[in-house]
C-alpha cells in the first residue's frame, strides 16, 4: 500500500467537489459530446455551488525571463486547482504531460485531469519545486464514491 505521507491532499475537499460535478455531469450527458460541452457543463455546475471557476484560462511559458509562449487550460477553480477535460477513449500520457506542464506555467500546483470517454477516469497530480506526484486513486475515490451513491 502507498504511503500516505508521500502525497499531497491539498485541496483535497475542492478536488472532491470538482470529481463529484464532473461524475455529475458524465451522468446526465454520457459520452461523445465535445470537450467543450463538457467544460460548459462542469463550469455551469462548479459556479452553483458557489465555486469561483474562471475558463479557458491563458497562462503564459516562461524561459529564461521571457514570455515565450500562451496556452489555454480548460478552468481554474478557486483559484487554486487546474481543472483539465478530455473526451477521448482514455487518458494518455500525453494529457498528463499536458495538465504538468499546465502546472507548471501556472504555479498554481494541484490539477485535475478528467477524461468523459466511455469509462469516465480522472488523474490528479500535484507539481512542487522538488517533484510531481500522483494522489492514491483509492483515496480519491472514497470521497467521489460516497456521494455519488
Amino acid at each position: 500500500m502507498p504511503d500516505p505521507s508521500r502525497h499531497d491532499f491539498t485541496h483535497h475537499d475542492l478536488t472532491g467537489r470538482i470529481l463529484r460535478a464532473c461524475y455529475e455531469v458524465y451522468g446526465e450527458l454520457g459520452t461523445g459530446f465535445l470537450e467543450s460541452v463538457y467544460e460548459a457543463a462542469v463550469c455551469t455546475v462548479l459556479s452553483r455551488t458557489g465555486l469561483i471557476v474562471q475558463q479557458q484560462v491563458v497562462l503564459p511559458v516562461w524561459f529564461r525571463g521571457e514570455q515565450i509562449a500562451r496556452f489555454r487550460a480548460d478552468a481554474v477553480v478557486e483559484g487554486v486547482v487546474v481543472l483539465e477535460l478530455k473526451a477521448a477513449r482514455a487518458i494518455d500520457p500525453a494529457h498528463e504531460a499536458q495538465l504538468l506542464n499546465y502546472l507548471k506555467a501556472s504555479r498554481i500546483g494541484i490539477g485535475l485531469l478528467f477524461n468523459f470517454g466511455p469509462r469516465p477516469r480522472f488523474r490528479r497530480m500535484v507539481f512542487t519545486p522538488t517533484g510531481i506526484h500522483q494522489t492514491p486513486i483509492d483515496a480519491l475515490l472514497q470521497g467521489a464514491e460516497a456521494t455519488a451513491s
